[in-house]
């Protein structure tokens, strides 16, 4: 089974990427929809105990933030995969003034994940790590090369 950790700032394409490549497949596991920790730990534990794939969507900015979730994984013999949104601060910017309600992030809070984004690596555990960028409205995706 898979598990998938997505990494990047707010408004990188993170929710749009999981519903067009892993909404039939993949279970989704976000605090924006979740709201607490506690839910989202009891969902991760269905997910090992069913053997069920699941996408973290959530920003995981640091090696920390990744950490416990890969951990989980590997410990349940699960394939750890991670995608790392091109994170530039003026593009997520620019799409996140185009949403509306909850799902506009203050300014302050894009500004703080990026301030605290740390590239991954396969030394923190990953199988397979993946680079996405948003090119003419459509999904780039490349394999990890240690490069941005």
């Amino acid at each position: 089974m898979e598990a998938i950790v997505f990494c990047g700032i707010q408004a990188s394409g993170k929710t749009t990427f999981y519903k067009e490549k892993f909404f039939r497949t993949h279970v989704r596991i976000s605090l924006d929809q979740l709201n607490t920790r506690n839910k989202e730990n009891k969902f991760i534990e269905t997910c090992i105990n069913t053997q069920q794939a699941f996408v973290v969507d959530n920003t995981n900015p640091s090696v920390n933030d990744r950490a416990k979730y890969i951990s989980i994984a590997k410990a349940n013999k699960f394939k750890v995969i991670g995608y790392y949104f091109q994170s530039k601060l003026s593009e997520s910017l620019s799409r996140n003034s185009l949403r509306s309600g909850k799902e506009n992030i203050a300014e302050i809070g894009i500004k703080g994940t990026f301030s605290k984004l740390e590239l991954p690596g396969y030394e923190e555990g990953f199988d397979e790590l993946y680079y996405v960028e948003i090119e003419d409205n459509s999904f780039q995706v490349k394999k990890w090369t240690d490069e941005i």
